[in-house]
This record gives C-alpha cells, sequence and structure tokens, in this order.
C-alpha cells in the first residue's frame, strides 16, 4: 500500500472511439468541441490529455491527420498537460492509418493497446432507439464480429518506431495476459521502465470489472516488474468508472476519467463534459487525502521527454 502522501496522476481520455454521438449529446465530435472539452479538464486537473479525432461532420472516429491538426495544437498552447496521442485508433483502421498522426508529432506519450482482442459494446445498441447518422448503429452492432488487431509484430513496431522519436507508452492491458506480453517485450530490451500501465477493466472482451481483479492484475504487475519499476493506473468502463478508480488510488495506483470510458457521471446521469469527471475523480481523491500531480510532475514520474520536444 503506497503512501496517503504521493502524488495521484489524473489523465483525461476526452473522445475515443467507441462510444457514438446517439450515446451523449455531450460526446465532443468537432475539433473546437475536443480542443474546449481537453483544455477544460487540464484546468480541472488532468495531468494527461488523451486524445483520438473524429469527423467534424459525423462524430466518425478518423486517423486523419489534418484533423488532429485543428485541435492539438491549440490545446498544447493553452495547457501545459501531457498530451497522449492514441495508436489504438479504432476497429476499423489500419496500422498504418493508426501511426500517421503519432509520427508527425512525436508527441510525449502514446497509448499502446498490449494484444489483439474481442473489443465490443454491441450488446448497447439495443438500447438505442433512434440513432443521430446512418453510420453509428452498423458501427456498434459490428462490434459483435470485429477484432482489434495488434500482434506482436504490431506492439514492436509501434514500440521501434515512436520510442525512437522520444515517445513513452500508456501500455493499456485489457487482460492478464496483457502483462505478460508487455512482460516479454521488456525482456527482449524493446521497452524500458518507468512503465505506465493503464489496466482496463469492464470491456466486453477483456477482464471484468469485478473489484478482486484489480488485485489480480497489481500483484501480477508486482510480480512481472517489481512495483519500482511501474506506475499503475486504472480505468473502468461505462458505471464503474468511479469506484474502480478510487479504489486504484488506495491501492497505490493512478486514475483514468473522460468520457472515451464513460459518459455518465452518476447513475443515469450523463456527464456533461470530461472536466465534470475530472473534477468529481479530483474531489473524492482529495478528500481522502490525496494529492493531484501536477502534469511537471507526472512529467518527471514517467520519464517524459517534455512538450517542447513535440511537433503538434
Amino acid at each position: 500500500m503506497s503512501k496517503t502522501s504521493r502524488k495521484v496522476i489524473i489523465s483525461c481520455a476526452v473522445t475515443g472511439a467507441t462510444h457514438v454521438p446517439s450515446m451523449s449529446a455531450y460526446l465532443p465530435i468537432t475539433p473546437a468541441q475536443i480542443r474546449d472539452q481537453a483544455i477544460e479538464a487540464a484546468e480541472a486537473g488532468a495531468a494527461i490529455i488523451h486524445l483520438h479525432a473524429r469527423n467534424p461532420e459525423d462524430g466518425r472516429p478518423t486517423p486523419d491527420p489534418a484533423v488532429f491538426r485543428q485541435f492539438v495544437p491549440d490545446i498544447v498552447k493553452a495547457t501545459d498537460a501531457v498530451i497522449n496521442i492514441t495508436t489504438g485508433g479504432s476497429t476499423r483502421m489500419t496500422l498504418e492509418e493508426r501511426l500517421a498522426y503519432p509520427r508527425m508529432i512525436k508527441p510525449e506519450m502514446c497509448s499502446l493497446n498490449m494484444g489483439s482482442m474481442n473489443f465490443s459494446i454491441h450488446p448497447v445498441a439495443a438500447k438505442i432507439s433512434s440513432w443521430r447518422h446512418d453510420w453509428e448503429k452498423d458501427y456498434v452492432e459490428g462490434m459483435e464480429d470485429m477484432v482489434f488487431k495488434n500482434t506482436f509484430d504490431d506492439i514492436k513496431k509501434i514500440m521501434l518506431e515512436l520510442g525512437a522519436q522520444g515517445t513513452r507508452f500508456e501500455f493499456e492491458c485489457y487482460d492478464v495476459g496483457h502483462l505478460y506480453n508487455l512482460a516479454h517485450f521488456v525482456e527482449k530490451g524493446l521497452v524500458k521502465g518507468p512503465l505506465f500501465i493503464q489496466a482496463a477493466f469492464g470491456i466486453l472482451g477483456g477482464i471484468g470489472a469485478d473489484p478482486e481483479n484489480m488485485t489480480v492484475m497489481r500483484t501480477t504487475a508486482d510480480r512481472l516488474f517489481g512495483r519500482e519499476n511501474y506506475h499503475f493506473s486504472v480505468l473502468g468502463a461505462g458505471r464503474h468508472q468511479m469506484s474502480l478508480v478510487t479504489m486504484a488510488a488506495i491501492l497505490g495506483g493512478n486514475v483514468r476519467v473522460g468520457l472515451e470510458d464513460s459518459v455518465y457521471i452518476a447513475k443515469g446521469v450523463k456527464a456533461e463534459s470530461n472536466a465534470q469527471q475530472v473534477r468529481k475523480i479530483r474531489h473524492i481523491l482529495e478528500e481522502l487525502s490525496f494529492e493531484i500531480a501536477t502534469p511537471a510532475e507526472a512529467r518527471a514520474m514517467l520519464g517524459l521527454k517534455g512538450a517542447e520536444h513535440i511537433s503538434p
């Protein structure tokens, strides 16, 4: 158990590629919406801002660097938050598409899913009676027959190519096996600590949101890497978000919130912004006597190269 005086990093995943506009009117879609919500989340206390892009016309996930460039430079100018660009994109994107913008911006941090997996929210489709855009229904229902592909070769390519430009990674681990995949690459010398492990709970196809599973992931990571060599963080999907990330902090970890992971702020109540979720988890943590890490402190903890070395 870590000391309660240590600093907790809050990450905020602003829009993602899983939720569709019909799930929430507050999901940021346009570059201006993503920019404004990201800046507000940083002002609320998020040290790391995790970013995807969407087609501004209909909200469809896009890997287009031209769209990223409509909001990322503004976020960089307005905040000192760590910019974390997805390499996951969506299940519909090729690896080359997913890497297009990270290759250009050379970010301090990128997300990196640690394995291929079934990744789906298709049961949600039955709960939506009206769709805002034609593409959404097929997109959500189609997840039932889609696989998120990140082979060992894909992961190696991302590590080597982006690692060479000084980018470090948020290792997204959706199951225990993903920790072992990461250990494989550590053993091969392709990645070095301090590792930033983002354990994801509650996604259909990955490890469930049972609180006991967090202990499994934490103790497995301790055994594989040694607690002194990594930073543990947790995201909880949907209704599990706040309870699981609070538990993560108590277990010595960091937290991730944002509309990518949950469109709710409370039971049955849609979050009106990413910052609302950041403010809520910050309040909970500070009431528990945790201190919130600044972007500078997060950079020091994670060994990041600094915002002056990126090219937005």
